[in-house]
């Protein structure tokens, strides 16, 4: 392989996350032709670094290249540090400032008294360096603890290089376990899921053990039952189905007594719990025996009447100029006066609504100042579109659960927690659909047993991502004050889209359901057509006056001809085509422009953005390779991310209905098409449908738009938090 001998002299730029390195190398010997030329010149580098230093030598392996922008550099697919084979350059070594407590004439008597091999040595014998004429016990721990730091990440990087990982893997392990990576590389390189992917990990370590090596089994079998939660949203899982996928997943088949006595040492291990036949990750079970715990306390504590519920409604509906019905007005008292209050509707049926009831009056009954209000009540969503919706709605603050209970990103903890309760009052959730089961158990855990809880949503609606079925479990167990919203407020005479939702929910399609009606429109093209016509229909919007903030479609599927990747490619030059005014980066095959509207994909709570954000690409600053930025504006929070960070980012003009969820938009399409068979069901449909606000236009086949409406696949997950429940409250005394 091409390689380079020499030193850094200087370095331009230093990504510490991720080991990526431009520097400026001085070559003094090469064994490629093309590099001949830079003897004893400099060379721009390009490549993943651990711990790079203008203090050693190395010898750099990989390409030279000549790139469009930079021209003429040094590519680095990896790299070793020279060997110390002078008594020179020891001591230069030695007395550098990478080893502590050893100045050049400690450095000159330990070359002198050890020889050139004297690194090694030290390495090998704590008492070696006591030898040393003059050298203090103190001074002789400090310099080979710090040749010993120095030398762990090397000897690290080197092993982790050989087992099959690349440099900037082995960089990214080293950097989160320090000390501890040759530990988990001699113990169980299965602890490294925790940053990289399994399949990898598994890959590697099939390379160096037996497949059926237990240590193995157990980490397949942790991660199978983890796939089959992220695949069906199930909380447990029966033996069958865990042997199955075991043997889908991995080629692994395990007979009964094999299967029993891995079961047995992760139970051991407290990684499964296995009860009457049921088999949890241990994460889960807790997680549904937290929650029934906390609100059992909650549910148990006092409650608090509202004694002049009706005059003080009466003043309300005149303040607000609406008109509550007996089902809004029944949700609000309950909820002002239980511990624990669900109110679950559809759209139309006025949840936001009295979520201002209920906060306006929450604030009369106990007097609250402006500033009590903001110290008392809490309002929160999964998302940040759907805490904004909240906020818009009552004039307080909202913000999403993750913000609220302080997640840090990087360890995965949340900052409010059992140990460190929030003090606020009343906490009214939306979007309750949307939360998972750990989401939830966190929550429960960060908040006080004595507040009043007020959740709301859609149980209709697409349950969450992530496993459990908890709002609709929460509502089976007929535990809780339950207030349900059956009445539609009609927009106007010919308005139909919640008519629509509510029709898909029963799965009773009107006859006309295909008419077009004051808010809706269903165009019936075959699937080859959609594009266009989605492309005509926003042709037209925009003549109208409409643009891509006001206009968004839903779609079931990333991939496929009208799949959103594709769709995005088509919407963006027709809303934001190229133009000399407007920067461009291309990342991958995706080309990104100022003014695109893009989607967050995941949480990012430093930075105040969440996953379902919609924004707008601001500027595009070109540096120069990873030092290009691209800003963009969430609604006025504008956030600066690098090109390693766009793997957060997608074009928004098309997005999924799972994307949707805790949004809603002025203008909906809605492209239907069999090509999608495997995501049309009947919630998925609904929820797209909900989505809209104004108007509704689906376009597609009408049989698969009848097939959708009709399938109930995925409305049923594998829980115990219901059961749990019920027993928990019948079996308890207060």
């Amino acid at each position: 392989m091409k390689y380079i001998k020499g030193k850094i002299r200087n370095i331009i730029y230093q990504n510490k996350e991720s080991g990526f390195v431009v520097a400026v190398f001085r070559v003094k010997e090469t064994n490629d032709k093309k590099m001949e030329e830079y003897l004893n010149k400099t060379v721009t580098i390009t490549g993943s670094f651990l711990d790079i230093n203008t203090e050693e030598s190395y010898i750099l392996k990989g390409e030279p290249l000549k790139h469009e922008r930079f021209g003429f550099q040094f590519k680095v697919d990896s790299y070793e540090k020279e060997e110390l084979t002078s008594e020179d350059a020891v001591i230069e070594f030695l007395s550098s400032s990478l080893i502590k407590g050893c100045g050049a004439k400690t450095a000159e008597k330990i070359v002198k008294t050890l020889g050139v091999d004297a690194i090694t040595k030290i390495k090998n014998d704590e008492q070696v360096l006591l030898t040393i004429p003059g050298l203090t016990l103190a001074k002789a721990t400090t310099i080979r603890n710090s040749i010993l730091e120095y030398s762990d990440a090397d000897d690290s990087l080197i092993k982790l290089k050989e087992l099959g990982f690349t440099i900037p893997e082995a960089t990214r392990i080293y950097k989160k376990y320090q000390g501890g990576t040759k530990y988990i590389i001699e113990s169980n390189l299965y602890i490294l899921t925790e940053i990289l992917d399994f399949n990898k990990i598994d890959n590697i370590y099939r390379k160096n053990h037996s497949e059926e090596d237990e240590i193995r089994l157990k980490a397949c079998l942790i991660e199978t039952m983890r796939r089959l939660s992220n695949t069906t949203g199930d909380t447990y899982y029966l033996k069958e189905e865990i042997k199955d996928a075991l043997n889908k997943e991995f080629n692994l088949i395990l007979n009964e007594d094999n299967f029993d006595n891995i079961i047995y040492t992760l139970e051991t291990e407290n990684k499964v719990v296995a009860l009457n036949n049921l088999y949890y990750l241990t994460e889960f079970y807790e997680a549904e025996e937290n929650i029934t715990d906390n609100l059992y306390k909650m549910q148990n504590d006092n409650t608090t009447p509202f004694y002049d519920f009706d005059t003080e409604i009466s003043l309300l509906e005149q303040e607000e100029q609406v008109n509550y019905n007996i089902d809004q007005k029944n949700a609000i008292r309950r909820a002002l006066e239980n511990k624990i209050t669900i109110i679950s509707g559809g759209p139309g049926t006025g949840k936001t609504t009295i979520i201002n009831a209920i906060v306006k009056l929450y604030i009369k009954l106990h007097n609250y100042s402006p500033m009590e209000a903001l110290a008392n009540i809490a309002l929160l969503a999964p998302t940040g579109r759907a805490s904004k919706k909240m906020s818009l709605a009552t004039g307080m603050p909202a913000m999403t659960i993750h913000r609220y209970l302080k997640w840090n990103k990087d360890t995965n903890n949340f900052g409010i927690n059992e140990n460190h309760k929030s003090e606020e009052n009343l906490i009214i959730v939306d979007e309750m659909s949307m939360i998972d089961i750990n989401l939830f158990d966190a929550l429960l855990k960060g908040i006080k047993s004595n507040v009043q809880l007020i959740m709301v949503g859609d149980v209709f609606q697409l349950p969450s991502v992530g496993p459990g079925l908890v709002l609709n479990d929460l509502i089976e167990s007929e535990l809780f004050t339950f207030c349900p919203l059956e009445k539609i407020y009609r927009q106007s005479a010919n308005s139909y889209i919640p008519y629509l939702a509510l029709e898909i929910k029963k799965k009773d399609l009107a006859e006309d359901f295909t008419t077009q009606k004051d808010d809706y429109n269903f165009l019936s093209v075959e699937s080859r057509l959609i594009k266009d016509m989605i492309k005509k229909i926003c042709l037209m919007s925009k003549a109208k006056g409409l643009n891509e903030n006001d206009i968004q479609i839903l779609a079931p599927m990333y991939k496929g001809e009208n799949g959103i990747d594709n769709l995005n490619i088509i919407l963006q030059e027709l809303f934001n085509p190229p133009a000399t005014n407007k920067e461009e980066l291309t990342i991958g095959e995706i080309t990104y422009r100022e003014h695109d509207k893009v989607l967050q994909l995941q949480n990012n709570p430093d930075c105040n953005v969440f996953n379902g954000d919609i924004g707008y690409i601001y500027k595009i600053n070109k540096k120069g390779g990873k030092k290009d930025t691209i800003i963009i504006d969430f609604e006025g929070n504008k956030v600066e991310y690098t090109k390693e960070d766009m793997y957060e980012i997608k074009h928004a003009y098309a997005i999924t209905i799972h994307k949707s969820q805790g949004s809603e938009f002025p203008h909906v399409i809605l492209p239907i098409s069999k090509n999608y068979y495997k995501m049309l069901y009947n919630k998925l449909i609904y929820t797209g449908v909900s989505r809209a606000k104004k108007s509704l236009v689906i376009i597609g086949e009408i049989n698969a738009f009848l097939m959708a409406v009709n399938n109930d696949y995925a409305s049923t997950r594998k829980t115990m938090l219901k059961d749990k429940l019920v027993h928990k409250f019948l079996n308890s005394s207060p």
